[in-house]
């Protein structure tokens, strides 16, 4: 009797070769065991590889970022802007326009594109809605004469078409809007691709696939008790070729797994007449296993172009670096030359959108901020002088004889000025304030140096302090909120008046008029009815943390005047000759705009604005009738004010230079 071997087929396993096939109406996506299902494949790829699917995850998160916001805001038209805006709120009934690019992000990254399914509106004339469309749903008609795709084949299952009919979708196109909806399909450019993209990384799939077949080998060994590669030997008589397969399919599902436990069957009548085989054990198979997982690790990153992994979340030799300027340094590379390319193609693409609902304006995305260092640059800039910034840049210093910022090396405060070690300092300090010289003080028995000639001198701010209101005792205050919103030149107090003028239609007979009554340079609205006056307050942002407890000298004299000031008032104080906080300005200018900018960068004040109302009262007064309803009122002068124009920048008003963007520095 013949000896008999079964032959087990031990499969090489590769990722399916990337190809276009044209099929019936459709081009086929994917070739061999993967026939027109590669976006599925890479889906199974994602599932399988615990390093694939934690790279795309974080990058997928870089791409969608935190926001997606309008660029330069308060510049835009103010209807565009506001249109553009309810769209990124609600792109479609479930969904903010953020929370669908999360998921393009994840598309984009996994897959190398992205589509979206674009709804018109009834008259076709408006993009109602968008909706994420996932790309393995989808499969690209057969291009015409020209290689232009018209549309799209959506299909829920492409491994099943029989159960799960493809239905045909037309492709977006502004210039044809017979379909209610089409398909918005985009990605980066792929070679040898005339239809679909492929992914920025398919050209690490085997290694992905490493991944995946190691984890199955390592599941398999555990679940079923032993490895593989071993001979088994029935000495026992040669069976025929049916029982030798059923003895060999109850051998497989028993003992062995996918990639796992593979062995070789024998059968002779005696053990004399048993194939002797030597195994090959290969050594420190531990070490191979160890070696092996850093290669794959380090050619799937290599195909992804990540140069750190920790910033994929994955382990590194060291744990988390601790070199943050290395860390720092491959965030911004990565987001630089990879993550923005994606945020770029995607703006690109949803700008056709914009276009046509008439609301096109540059938007970007509010980048994540990998957590690398303690302090941010704003951190930085806060701390870091002008010229240390400068330094820093390899620029020379602006002026290296006057000194105009605070950043003296002061040695006291008196009377809340400060007081310096040198000379030069006081001198530089004192040309800030409009005046000259110096003059010394002593702290602690040692001599220091103050600005000006006089301790007492006055500046230009002195002076004009002195001619504002103090706040008013015998008005009563009925409202007070942070300025938000309001043109510097909206007259609120004139049309908070007009308000109630035209809504209780008094005649002149009503009113009388006293000097108190308003100020001087208040004036009276037509019918001598002054109600209200509205005043602004310097005020402090107590939430802001102030670990210096100083102020400039320019606040400390704002807050301890305790005047109240019209919106003209601020403006003529931004004007004054020679400054009213000179060398605060862009480029250390004297003047400046006060009414936004406060006490200049890094300042923690804002503008209150304050309504008052005349004692209700007839002696030496204006008279008013009950029925004036001041909430009404001031509500509807607020939104006056608001739809005031169309340019909305002065909601720097409300802000603490602070928390502008860069501390409220002009660069």
């Amino acid at each position: 009797m013949k000896d008999s071997i079964i032959n087990i087929n031990l499969q090489t396993t590769t990722s399916p070769i990337v190809q276009e096939v044209r099929g019936k109406d459709w081009i086929e996506f994917g070739t061999e065991d993967w026939r027109n299902l590669f976006p599925q494949f890479m889906i199974d790829l994602y599932y399988s590889s615990s390093i694939t699917a934690a790279i795309i995850n974080a990058t997928a998160e870089y791409i969608s970022a935190e926001d997606l916001i309008i660029e330069d805001e308060d510049d835009r038209d103010m209807e565009a802007r506001v249109k553009l805006q309810n769209f990124m709120d609600r792109a479609n009934s479930n969904e903010s326009l953020h929370e669908v690019l999360k998921k393009v992000a994840f598309d984009f990254k996994l897959q190398g594109a992205f589509a979206l399914n674009v709804v018109w509106s009834k008259d076709r004339t408006q993009i109602a809605e968008i909706y994420h469309l996932g790309v393995e749903k989808l499969r690209c008609e057969r291009p015409d004469e020209m290689g232009k795709t018209n549309g799209y084949f959506i299909c829920a299952d492409w491994s099943n078409t029989r159960q799960n009919k493809p239905y045909y979708v037309p492709a977006f196109n502004v210039n044809d809007r017979t379909s209610p909806n089409q398909i918005l399909y985009a990605g980066v450019y792929s070679p040898n691709m005339n239809s679909y993209y492929t992914p920025d990384y398919v050209s690490c799939n085997n290694w992905s696939l490493i991944d995946s077949k190691v984890s199955e080998f390592h599941l398999n060994n555990i679940s079923n008790g032993f490895s593989g590669s071993f001979m088994l030997n029935f000495s026992n008589g040669i069976p025929t070729q049916e029982e030798r397969l059923q003895i060999e399919q109850s051998l497989t599902e028993k003992f062995t797994g996918t990639n796992s436990g593979k062995f070789i069957l024998t059968f002779s009548d005696d053990k004399t007449r048993t194939p002797e085989i030597n195994a090959i054990t290969p050594s420190d198979l531990d070490k191979q296993y160890l070696a092996l997982q850093e290669l794959l690790t380090a050619n799937i990153c290599s195909g992804h172009r990540i140069t750190s992994k920790t910033l994929m979340g994955l382990d590194s030799a060291n744990g988390f670096s601790n070199n943050a300027d290395e860390l720092n340094s491959a965030a911004n590379f990565y987001l630089n030359t990879v993550v923005k390319g994606f945020q770029d193609i995607i703006v690109k693409q949803l700008r056709k959108i914009f276009k046509v609902n008439q609301m096109d304006m540059p938007v970007q995305f509010v980048q994540l901020k990998p957590i690398t260092t303690r302090f941010t640059n704003q951190d930085l800039m806060a701390v870091m002088t002008q010229d240390e910034i400068r330094e820093e840049l390899g620029l020379e210093p602006l002026d290296t004889d006057v000194e105009v910022r605070e950043d003296f090396s002061k040695v006291g405060v008196v009377d809340g000025k400060p007081v310096f070690s040198t000379i030069e300092e006081a001198e530089a300090h004192a040309k800030t304030l409009g005046c000259e010289g110096y003059h010394e003080h002593s702290i602690d028995g040692k001599i220091g140096y103050m600005a000006c000639k006089d301790h007492k001198e006055v500046t230009v701010l002195d002076t004009f302090l002195s001619t504002m209101e103090d706040i008013p005792k015998d008005w009563e205050l009925i409202n007070e909120e942070v300025v938000d919103g309001e043109h510097r030149d909206f007259d609120y107090e004139t049309e908070l008046n007009a308000t109630v003028d035209e809504t209780l239609n008094l005649d002149v007979s009503t009113g009388r008029a006293n000097p108190n009554a308003r100020s001087s340079q208040d004036g009276l609205n037509k019918k001598k009815t002054a109600f209200y006056k509205v005043r602004y307050v310097y005020a402090n942002d107590n939430f802001l943390e102030n670990k210096s407890k100083t102020h400039r000298e320019f606040c400390t004299k704002m807050m301890e005047a305790k005047k109240i000031y019209r919106k003209e008032d601020i403006d003529r104080m931004s004007k004054l000759k020679g400054g009213a906080n000179p060398g605060f300005g862009i480029d250390g200018a004297n003047n400046y705009d006060i009414f936004l900018y406060k006490g200049g960068p890094q300042c923690f004040h804002f503008w209150l604005r304050q309504i008052y109302k005349a004692p209700k009262t007839d002696d030496n007064y204006v008279y008013y009738p009950d029925n004036v309803q001041d909430e009404k009122n001031i509500g509807y002068t607020k939104a006056k004010s608001e739809g005031f124009t169309a340019k909305r920048n002065d909601k720097l008003v409300a802000i603490p230079p602070r928390r502008m963007k860069n501390h409220g520095y002009y660069n």
